[in-house]
C-alpha cells in the first residue's frame, strides 16, 4: 500500500480522535498540518480538505472527519 498521509489540525478534537483510532489500528502514516503548503499541494490537486481530518494514500480519499475504527480496518484491509 502506498504511504499514508494524515491531513489535521491541533485544535481539532476529531483529529485527535482520529489520531487515536489510527494508533489503536497500527497505521503508519505521515502527518501535516491543514496548513502547511504539503496540504495545499493536496487541495490543488483535488483532495478535499473541508472536513479534518482526512486520511489519504496518495490520491484517493480513504476516510474524513470522526474516523470509524470498523471502517478503517475494512479500507485498509486490517
Amino acid at each position: 500500500m502506498s504511504r499514508l498521509v494524515y491531513v489535521s489540525n491541533e485544535d481539532c478534537h476529531f483529529c485527535a480522535h482520529g489520531r487515536a483510532v489510527l494508533d489503536e489500528l497500527g497505521v503508519e502514516r505521515r502527518e501535516i498540518s491543514s496548513e502547511s503548503d504539503d496540504a495545499a499541494k493536496l487541495a490543488a490537486r483535488g483532495i478535499p480538505l473541508s472536513f479534518l481530518p482526512v486520511l489519504i494514500d496518495g490520491d484517493h480519499l480513504i476516510a474524513y472527519g470522526r474516523f470509524s475504527a470498523k471502517q478503517l480496518r475494512k479500507k485498509l484491509a486490517l
